[in-house]
């Protein structure tokens, strides 16, 4: 098990290496950029984006300088540079590092990632890094507690519906979650906001932010407490589609164990249903249950999370990621796709490893990469 973790380990360095690559190159494919996007406000007679670069290293940029003069945005390769003093240009190239050829950058980028130094954002006055950390407990709250209900809730639920299958109870499950499947998240976000949380009936529920003003104060008690008090809808709300494919697919699993020949031999020799179902079935129907963690992990943490953020007023990484490329903040959004995708890599590492807690007889030793 040693040498599989360590060869996994491993695997992982080309495989950010090649996550990285392909990001940078769309990137620099991609229309637009961090100096387009200040002379697009410059060109608006923006002062107050005027006066956020005047302040930037390497020489006095007002308006004498975006004046011009006569080779004013001669040749210049932004789109909207028509009026601007070439100096200005060179200097906004040089302050984004967008002086040095592309193969440079990406390579100092990657040394520094692996120092996990990710620089300072484009239009923040902070560290990307104090930027994910200030975000990041969001993030964690939605994904860890969704992915942790809807598996608690859909296992025991499959199970259920699998032993009963075409009963009553299977039928009528079956309907409210494929109901609740086929409504977005983010209607059941605006309908929980309209009943629960002062939108026209009760206000039971809060309508912003992670906890309540002065949480710091709480006894311990009621910090828990609150915090869940916040979580509740936004998690109902991310949680419906996530619980509705993770029943099915267990149902399906146990369904199709329940038809081979072992089962039958197992009740054969007298035993219980309970033996059968959890100490025959679930090893083998459990596999595609676990396999498929990584992905409801990742997704629930940060895929999902945009709208659900938005709605409910909840600053994380969702919100973060999607203004960071709307403002095409650079370092800020290859920083998210190197903390997605090394995350992304560990959750898929554990996930092979609960297969052995599972099923003992999985021996990945004898695996290869």
């Amino acid at each position: 098990m040693t040498a599989y973790i360590i060869r996994r380990l491993l695997f992982m360095i080309p495989t950010i290496f090649g996550i990285m690559l392909v990001s940078f190159v769309v990137v620099q494919f991609a229309p637009g950029g961090p100096i387009e996007h200040i002379i697009s406000q410059l060109s608006g007679t923006n002062a107050g984006a005027l006066s956020r670069i005047s302040g930037s290293p390497g020489g006095d940029f007002g308006p004498r300088a975006l004046a011009g003069g006569p080779q004013s945005g001669i040749n210049s390769k932004y789109r909207g540079a028509q009026g601007l003093d070439p100096a200005f240009i060179k200097s906004l190239e040089k302050q984004f590092g967008f002086d040095k050829p592309a193969y440079q950058r990406f390579f100092i980028m990657l040394w520094n990632y692996l120092r996990f130094d990710f620089g300072k954002s484009y239009f923040r006055d902070v560290s990307v890094l104090e930027l994910i950390k200030e975000k990041l407990p969001v993030s964690i709250s939605l994904g860890i507690w969704m992915t942790l209900l809807s598996y608690l809730i859909s296992i025991p639920l499959g199970i259920r519906k699998a032993v009963r299958d075409g009963s009553n109870f299977d039928v009528w499950t079956s309907s409210v979650i494929i109901v609740g499947y086929a409504i977005p998240g983010f209607l059941i976000a605006v309908l929980l906001i309209i009943l629960f949380a002062g939108g026209s009936f009760w206000q039971i529920f809060p309508l912003r932010g992670l906890t309540s003003e002065g949480w710091s104060q709480f006894p311990w008690w009621e910090k828990i407490l609150d915090y869940f008090w916040h979580l509740t809808l936004p998690i109902i709300s991310m949680g419906l589609s996530a619980f509705a494919t993770m029943t099915l697919l267990t149902k399906n699993c146990f369904l199709e164990e329940l038809r081979k020949q072992y089962v039958l031999t197992a009740r054969a020799k007298g035993c219980s249903e309970r033996k059968v179902l959890y100490g025959h079935i679930f090893r083998n129907a459990m596999l595609l249950v676990v396999a498929g963690f990584p992905s409801a992990f990742i997704s629930a943490f940060f895929a999902g999370s945009l709208l659900i953020e938005t709605i409910f007023s909840l600053n994380g990484l969702g919100l973060l990621s999607f203004e960071s490329v709307l403002n095409r903040d650079y370092p800020v959004v290859f920083a998210n796709i190197y903390i997605f995708a090394l995350i992304g890599l560990v959750v898929t590492l554990i996930s092979d490893l609960t297969y052995t807690l599972i099923d003992p007889r999985i021996d990945f030793e004898t695996r290869e990469v």
